[in-house]
């Protein structure tokens, strides 16, 4: 590639918040987005998500995809619908998982409308979606699959190399060159080792960082008996005749729970209940973990659930017929924050009850439902009414696949060159800063939080 005459970066989201990573490589007259994400949490970023997008997405040439969580992969059909025609590049698992995810976003938001209109609880006399279905079936073609660590040619204006984060299946840092200028985006970046998948990789060093932060400001636990929170929390809800409801992420973390109680149950640890995994999104999700044996990690056979009495619900029937059952039992259902899907549905008939018990299993960002729980609200809304909070509420803080504060630093570290500026992103403000401390101290490198917005020169 030659050399750009002008070529900057701007921080369109993740910049002050955990949510709708977008950012906006400009080289010259050409733009390349990386990452697509909807902001999700607090309402001052729930709303950009109907702002005018601040370029015309018919303007944008190309979107390199980091992976397929929704904060990363969501928005996509909102540019289609608003223009945006060119490809969009990611790993081949994150294609097959971002059809899954974009899919049910649109069908949780038609939903979501559908429901607001009939129970006349939405502020709007109107309310739409952000897109629909038939968006994200326009959306779908443009996805154009990558092999790992290989140079693509990106609208003839930047190289991008994806290579393994450990963060989700097909999860990737992508390395881009634009003419002697390099930027590397760590994407989501997991912890050393992942108990699904073959473990991160070790990509280029490059001129600027973009770095994750989001558990900046921690270190995960070590304990010496795995989940026993989770394990103990099971005992005793069962104990008193009550159900566990666990808010999981579809997609890997559905997968990390299900091994961690098939450990569990061959242990003895916890009781011999039902297990039942309800929703589409999350079964399918399962079965493309399944098809990439390639990617898991070598001791995993997600198919072993024989020591589990799994229970599927893939339709609205038999998710109703789930949710009046009241025998002891476990449910695992998306979403892992309580903002949408069936989920809310055994919340709003088991949270007023104190035999019941929610597990949390994930990162809960500000603002959402999840976050509420574990801040220990009494009340909560749910589909236009206050439910009110007498189960217990369980954390389980070793299921993050996010990297801590010291896995983040290793990472860093294990580069091998000191980069001009690492811009830390996907953090809470607290976490943010906690981590830019950290990297002067540890490392001894330049490390900024940029706003919302800023722009930053390439050349």
């Amino acid at each position: 590639m030659g050399n750009p005459r002008t070529a900057t970066l701007t921080f369109l989201g993740a910049a002050g918040t955990v949510t709708g990573s977008k950012y906006l490589l400009t080289v010259d007259d050409r733009r390349v987005l990386v990452d697509a994400g909807m902001f999700q949490g607090e309402k001052r970023w729930r709303l950009k998500n109907r702002e005018p997008f601040p370029v015309n997405p018919s303007t944008i040439d190309d979107i390199l995809i980091t992976h397929a969580h929704a904060d990363h992969t969501s928005y996509l059909p909102a540019l289609v619908k608003h223009g945006f025609e060119g490809r969009i590049w990611c790993t081949e698992p994150t294609a097959a998982l971002t059809e899954i995810v974009l899919r049910d976003s649109a069908k949780l938001q038609e939903q979501s409308v559908q429901d607001a209109t009939r129970g006349g609880w939405s502020q709007h006399e109107h309310p739409t979606p952000l897109y629909d279905t038939a968006d994200v079936e326009a959306t779908l073609p443009l996805l154009t699959t990558v092999e790992w660590e290989t140079n693509v040619d990106i609208a003839g204006v930047l190289w991008a190399r994806w290579v393994r984060a450990g963060h989700i299946l097909g999860s990737a840092s992508i390395h881009v060159e634009v003419g002697p200028r390099s930027v590397l985006f760590s994407g989501d970046l997991g912890r050393h080792s992942h108990p699904i998948l073959q473990g991160r990789g070790a990509p280029e060093a490059a001129d600027l960082v973009v770095c994750e932060s989001t558990y900046g400001d921690r270190e995960h636990p070590e304990p010496e008996i795995p989940h026993e929170p989770f394990a103990d929390a099971i005992r005793r809800t069962v104990g008193r005749g009550g159900q566990v409801i666990v808010p999981a992420f579809a997609i890997d973390r559905t997968e990390a729970v299900l091994r961690a109680l098939v450990e569990m149950r061959r242990a003895g640890r916890i009781p011999d209940v039902p297990v039942a995994v309800d929703g589409p999104m999350t079964l399918k999700a399962l079965d493309v973990y399944r098809s990439f044996a390639d990617e898991l990690a070598d001791t995993i056979t997600l198919a072993d659930y024989t020591d589990l009495r799994l229970i599927e619900t893939r339709d609205p029937s038999a998710s109703k017929r789930l949710n009046g059952r009241t025998d002891p039992m476990i449910i695992i259902s998306s979403s892992g924050m309580a903002e949408g899907g069936r989920v809310l549905y055994h919340l709003e008939r088991r949270l007023p009850h104190a035999r019941n018990t929610v597990v949390l299993t994930g990162y809960q960002a500000l603002g959402t439902r999840g976050r509420a729980l574990e801040d220990g609200a009494p009340v909560v809304k749910i589909n236009g009414h206050y439910i009110p909070v007498k189960a217990e509420i369980v954390r389980d803080t070793e299921f993050s696949v996010h990297g801590d504060a010291s896995d983040l630093i290793d990472w860093l570290r294990a580069l091998g060159k000191q980069p001009d500026v690492v811009f830390l992103t996907h953090g809470e403000p607290h976490a943010s800063a906690a981590l830019r401390k950290r990297i002067a101290d540890d490392l001894g490198w330049v490390a900024v939080v940029p706003r919302h917005g800023e722009v930053v020169s390439l050349t």
